[in-house]
């Protein structure tokens, strides 16, 4: 025998000594009753479970918002990897597979089975709410995208994890369950995890009852045979496919519009296309409704309503005026269905737009909120804080003279065309950035030198809301990786506004919403994120075209500082402001005259209370007093200055979001959003963004109820600290002194009673918008876990 097999046998036997031991098994009470999934452990799941595994960013892409998720388990690949070269086989929930065989055939394994004897149980999900039970103190620091996460596929696996990382059980960095909820788990485990039965399943995915007349009119609707009815369908299809639908009951059910080969009144036989608009691959198919019976989580719940007015509004867009071309079926070719300019070309841009603008909260939303979970790779491309206004159809050239649009269908292309897998070596020669900007330029010229617009766009082109229920105004915030977008203006004047006419619109669905590909290639994501970069200098383009022509470069160059000027790829228009300014800060008064001079009055849009501060205000004092809902949003807006301590000190990515709860003497509650909008230089970059951020710039914005899916943080103050609390917040110099006042009100992720916190947050939440809420998600909380006994801290 050789020395290196002797040496090759050594390092065996070391490593085999060294090897994990499976984890003991659990010994469960078997309990003496049948434990009922639907009634009581889904609300455990739903309570302490989906708040963090309801996504594509779950661990080990565990979604447990349904039995359907439960039981498909859990899988080692990992959706988000930033240097994939190729394609990823899609893994979504009710699409790419349907039962238990087929989930195991694309790599998922169960984390409820147990291979232990009867009176134990050993499966992954017991393993780690015991190991959790036994282990109840969170310590140290839990970031729930860690690279050294584990998705163990057996209990040796999971035995070596949880022996390097012994406070590491489930809920991961929270407080246990208590032991009654233990005890249903446990039980539920070990009498087999059982599912709905045939009866129960049936009545979770039927239609609610009130909702059947409507879904039934909707379908008859969109799947008429006529080319006009045809093609209307497929433009509501591609921008309403992520939509959760309700219809015009009281039901608060909510459905998913699908493709299915089989006509209504059929089961349906789901089309799963990775794309909206990817061939169906059939010539027959069929538009219905799919009830939604997972837990509704508000990350994804972007609510979309079908109803009587919204059937007459669509007919009276699409069925009832005359098309520019004979209405004719289009086909599904790759680059052109990519192509909204080409595929929908024959529908009035009119009607097209129109249909945005009236459910643009919506679209916008899905650009915010979309199929991106792991928000930072979509949302590195937006400032922290922003105001979008719409051009008015009647000023819009591409609504005016369609022509226009298909001279410049070329240059309207995007990168999603090459479909998910867009090779990196084409970005060196970007096409599609070439392209992008022809038209730019090309549109910014026709605006000069159409003769209705030689002197300029005024505030009449700003579209100013039809009905009371528009939004002709949106505030867009960024929460580092998560972001949010609201009616109305909220905040104090941000650094940067957009104007958002069709074509912009219309490209930046398409690129980032119904083109992107969560499971596509590094060159397909990087090649949208880059688009984008001139889709937002586009529109901020279009903002400043309305300010005199000789301030528009000075501040795009302020909002780009560190960027030559070259280097911003924006063409500012060269028309003249039609618009007499009478102040030196043109930005501020055009803001101010469109809302409190244009828009409609009926859609309540007007300047946040609290955070907007007019020419010549200045912040008030704190009160010395409080005793009414004044005092507390004086106390707020007192606060609010740029570069307040406390907001420059907590200058970290997972201190962007709180809630704050103020406990009133009379029983009443207070709940208020704190939102930080951190400063940046410019969001140009692609890595290392840090260098682009200045603390001493940031400011924190304070929102009466609830903004944003992801909260960073609570705060739990009683009035009679309110005082001390907001002196903390206006004073913080991050002494030890101060750090103890500070961990008063905070809710640390460690504390015994974090759930308690949680629980009355989102119950709050619901009460307060029982349509859009959904389940708050957790794994943005505050990842620093520090047990309240030890602090010697008392709330």
């Amino acid at each position: 025998m050789t020395k290196s097999t002797y040496l090759l046998i050594l390092l065996l036997i070391l490593v085999a000594g060294c090897a994990s031991k499976a984890l003991p098994p659990i010994v469960v009470q078997i309990p003496d009753r049948e434990i009922d999934f639907s009634t009581e452990v889904k609300p455990l799941l739903d309570k302490r479970c989906v708040v963090c595994h309801s996504c594509y960013n779950s661990p080990c892409q565990l979604k447990l918002s349904s039995f359907e998720g439960v039981d498909r388990g859990g899988t080692k690949n990992a959706i988000y990897q930033a240097t994939r070269l190729t394609t990823m086989d899609p893994t979504r929930l009710f699409i790419d597979a349907q039962t238990t065989k087929e989930w195991r055939g694309k790599d998922f394994f169960s984390v409820t089975e147990s291979q232990s004897e009867v009176g134990t149980n050993n499966s992954i999900m017991l393993q780690l709410l015991s190991h959790k039970m036994k282990n109840p103190i969170s310590t140290g620091e839990y970031y729930s995208e860690a690279e050294d996460l584990t998705c163990s596929e057996t209990d040796i696996e999971l035995g070596g994890y949880l022996e390097k990382h012994p406070n590491r059980g489930m809920p991961f960095g929270f407080p246990p369950l208590t032991e009654k909820e233990f005890e249903i788990i446990a039980g539920w485990l070990a009498q087999g995890a059982k599912g709905p039965d045939s009866v129960e399943q049936a009545a979770l995915t039927a239609p609610a009852p009130a909702d059947i007349e409507s879904i039934k009119q909707w379908e008859v609707f969109l799947n008429q045979d006529d080319p006009k009815h045809a093609m209307t369908a497929r433009y509501l299809y591609e921008h309403l496919f992520l939509a959760h639908i309700k219809f015009g009951t009281t039901t608060n059910t909510y459905y998913e519009l699908i493709r299915s080969k089989t006509p209504v009144g059929k089961p349906i036989d789901l089309i799963n296309t990775v794309r909206p608009y990817d061939p169906p691959g059939t010539n027959q198919f069929y538009y219905r409704f799919r009830k939604i019976h997972s837990t509704i989580v508000h990350k994804t719940h972007m609510v979309f309503q079908l109803d009587e007015a919204k059937m007459t509004r669509v007919k009276e867009l699409f069925i009832e005026p005359e098309w520019l071309l004979k209405p004719h079926r289009v086909g599904y070719e790759q680059k052109m269905s990519a192509n909204p300019f080409a595929s929908f070309e024959q529908i009035p841009p009119r009607a097209r737009y129109q249909f945005l603008l009236d459910n643009v909260h919506y679209f916008i939303m899905t650009f915010i909120r979309g199929p991106v979970c792991r928000g930072q790779v979509a949302l590195d491309v937006i400032d922290d804080h922003f105001w979008v206004m719409f051009l008015d159809p009647d000023h819009d050239l591409s609504v005016q003279y369609p022509a226009f649009l298909k001279l410049q269908q070329k240059n309207l292309i995007m990168p999603t065309d090459q479909g998910s897998h867009f090779p990196v070596f084409k970005l060196i020669d970007n096409q599609y950035h070439h392209a992008v900007m022809r038209y730019f330029e090309a549109r910014q010229d026709f605006y000069l030198s159409h003769h209705l617009y030689t002197d300029g766009l005024g505030y009449d082109s700003i579209w100013k809301g039809d009905q009371a229920s528009d939004a002709p105004l949106l505030t867009v915030y960024r929460h580092f990786d998560s972001a949010s977008v609201h009616k109305g203006i909220l905040g104090e004047l941000p650094k940067t506004m957009w104007v958002i006419d069709y074509p912009l619109l219309e490209r930046i669905y398409y690129a980032l919403v119904a083109g992107f590909d969560v499971y596509g290639t590094l060159g397909h994501q990087l090649a949208v994120r880059l688009y984008m970069d001139t889709l937002r200098v586009e529109g901020e383009t279009y903002f400043l075209d309305f300010l005199p022509q000789e301030k528009r470069k000075g501040l795009m160059q302020s909002w780009y500082e560190g960027v030559d000027f070259k280097d911003i790829h924006t063409f500012p228009g060269k028309m003249t402001s039609k618009i007499d300014f009478s102040t030196d800060n043109q930005k501020r008064e055009f803001v101010e005259s469109i809302v409190n001079d244009q828009i409609l009055s009926s859609t309540n849009i007007d300047f946040d209370p609290i955070n907007y501060f007019f020419n010549g205000q200045e912040h008030p004092p704190l009160p010395e007093q409080y005793n009414e809902i004044n005092d507390y949003l004086q106390g707020l807006r007192a606060i609010s200055t740029p570069s307040s301590p406390f907001f420059t000190h907590f200058s970290d990515h997972n201190t962007n979001l709180a809630y704050l709860r103020i406990r009133t003497r009379d029983g009443q509650n207070m709940v208020v959003s704190i939102i930080v909008n951190r400063w940046h230089d410019n969001v140009t970059y692609l890595f290392g963004e840090d260098k682009e951020l200045h603390s001493t710039k940031d400011r924190a914005d304070f929102i009466q109820g609830f903004v944003g899916s992801y909260p960073n943080n609570f705060f739990d103050v009683h009035e009679n600290d309110v005082h001390d609390f907001l002196d903390l917040l206006s004073n913080f110099h991050e002494t030890e002194e101060d750090m103890k006042r500070f961990r008063k009100y905070v809710v640390n992720r460690a504390d015994d009673d974090f759930w308690e916190h949680y629980d009355w947050f989102q119950q709050q939440f619901n009460v307060e918008q029982p349509v859009n809420s959904g389940l708050f998600d957790l794994n943005r909380y505050n990842f620093i876990a520090a047990p309240r006994e030890l602090l010697d801290v008392e709330r």
